[in-house]
């Protein structure tokens, strides 16, 4: 009986959670060769009414339109893409791969950037541009070429009078009325309890995509944020579920199954967005969405992933603004280097690193680094690892 009790003690202090998430029912599609039914768990996302298997397609990573059509073929529905995932060029890519099916069929996201945002603040700089906003959907739609997209984020979402700006307001209802996004929402991995409460609050978000994992900090302030949410029908997908995936001990992968069940064990996820770039990783994951129940061996790699030593995934909690001496925007730089080194993705590393302002050669006229990182990050030596990627032309750079 001891025995049981301290296992039940260790799950509760891995899991954290406010209960175990249900799967009330599942969806058939016709697998890769057409000839059999897969059927795969779903749930409601919100008050969109629709119902989406537990993974989505975070397509940042896909390379082919073949790919992102067997993602398709295995059942998967949700795709979701951004203007800066390859310059734009990623949304054509899944375009092509989706061309000629049923509209009906799928559903595709993608996120728009606002111009003039200061992502270190999450504040505007300027007036928020309403008309620019626009053109650059209608940019996005005919690259994928479609008529519309499911839904439509505002990425970078954090600071309550961002996310409530009536410019940025005006424009989603006005695309929504358009017919150009039949839904729209917000992405979020700073502040994001903020940005959560605020979205429900603004009452025309109509789903979130926040940064969650097993290493989220406060974590009781992000469930209730989550339920705060969820209670007025926002539909709730979750990014950065498995936080690096790559351990900064061994550059050995971690346990991405474990760490994507731990949050499908939250009722408030609908989904989770994966950034699959091969059909491994695809099968695994509609793998593991089919047995949720989580192993002792799995709790017991999460309690590894927990090492701060053993991360590659920045908290983005911003305490290292004002620490260093040449103003660096040290969050946007570890995120960098997580994409490089986490996820083998070098052109969503540039992109994050073309954001920041940086001297000539930063970091090097310290001969000690002033910031101290909660995560316990040597953040001098990082900077000065992912700063040699800005001397990388973008052709050099994996499409």
């Amino acid at each position: 009986m001891e025995n049981k009790h301290r296992r039940e003690f260790i799950k509760k202090s891995i899991l954290g959670i406010p209960g175990i998430a249900l799967i009330p029912e599942a969806i058939r599609f016709a697998d890769q060769t057409g000839s059999a039914d897969t059927v795969l768990p779903v749930r409601k996302l919100g008050k969109t009414g629709m119902s989406t298997p537990l993974i989505s397609m975070g397509t940042s990573g896909a390379t082919s339109p073949k790919f992102v059509r067997a993602a398709y073929d295995a059942g998967i529905r949700l795709f979701f893409s951004a203007t800066y995932y390859g310059e734009g060029n990623n949304e054509k890519l899944v375009g092509e791969g989706l061309k000629g099916l049923p509209r009906e069929s799928f559903i595709i996201g993608t996120a728009i950037p606002p111009d003039d945002l200061d992502k270190r603040t999450g504040k505007f700089t300027k007036k928020f541009n309403t008309d620019g906003f626009i053109k650059n959907a209608e940019a996005s739609l005919k690259r994928f070429g479609l008529s519309h997209v499911d839904f439509l984020l505002l990425p970078y979402a954090g600071k309550r009078e961002m996310v409530m700006d009536e410019g940025v307001l005006k424009a989603l209802t006005m695309l929504k009325k358009q017919g150009k996004t039949r839904f729209t929402g917000i992405a979020t991995h700073n502040d994001v309890e903020e940005a959560l409460k605020a979205a429900a609050d603004a009452g025309i978000y109509d789903v979130a995509m926040p940064a969650y994992n097993y290493k989220t900090l406060n974590r009781e302030a992000m469930h209730e944020a989550l339920r705060y949410a969820t209670r007025d029908g926002m539909g709730i997908v979750a990014m950065k579920t498995t936080s690096g995936v790559v351990s900064a001990k061994s550059g050995q992968p971690l346990n991405t199954s474990a760490a994507m069940k731990w949050v499908l064990q939250n009722e408030n996820i609908s989904s989770i967005v994966s950034a699959m770039s091969n059909i491994e990783e695809m099968q695994n994951n509609l793998a593991m969405i089919r047995n949720l129940k989580m192993s002792e061996q799995e709790l017991k790699d999460l309690r590894a992933g927990l090492d701060p030593g053993n991360s590659l995934y920045c908290h983005q909690c911003k305490k290292c603004t004002g620490q260093c001496s040449l103003d660096l925007d040290i969050p946007t730089l570890m995120r960098s280097y997580m994409y490089a080194y986490g996820y083998n993705n070098l052109r969503q590393a540039r992109y994050a690193l073309d954001t920041v302002d940086l001297p000539p050669e930063p970091c090097s006229d310290c001969s000690k680094c002033t910031v101290e990182c909660t995560a316990g990050f040597d953040v001098r030596s990082k900077i000065l690892d992912i700063v040699r990627l800005k001397a990388v032309p973008h052709d050099f750079l994996p499409a």
